[in-house]
């Protein structure tokens, strides 16, 4: 049995979340490849196929690219000494020893010391 994807559908880097164009092998099978992370993913069994299939299509009918570009304006900050992107997570969170009130999120970069703000995303 062949299933057909559009050529039109994308997926999302498992790394940086970035729509990558579905393409299909040779014996009709789907993969993705994300150059900027080096992440290659090929599906090659029937039930994974429909599986990745139906992910594909959820992608555009429920807004999975909206929903990602919102999580990481939310979660997603910048480090204003090395400049690089990292999510804020509990583990960097960095606190006034005067109040207590959050005052950002330390970069996870070795011998960085930069710190980014809590309510600014990116």
């Amino acid at each position: 049995m062949t299933i057909h994807l559009s050529s039109h559908g994308l997926f999302p880097c498992p790394i940086c979340g970035e729509g990558l164009e579905v393409r299909q092998s040779k014996r009709a099978k789907p993969y993705v490849i994300c150059n900027r992370d080096g992440v290659q993913m090929f599906v090659r069994t029937e039930l994974g196929i429909e599986k990745f299939k139906a992910l594909v299509a959820q992608a555009e009918t429920r807004n999975i690219w909206g929903r990602l570009r919102d999580l990481e304006n939310q979660y997603q900050r910048r480090c204003p000494e090395c400049m690089k992107a990292f999510w804020a997570s509990d583990s960097l969170l960095v606190t006034s020893w005067f109040d207590g009130s959050v005052v950002g999120y330390r970069c996870p970069e070795k011998d960085c010391g930069g710190i980014a703000k809590a309510g600014d995303g990116r």
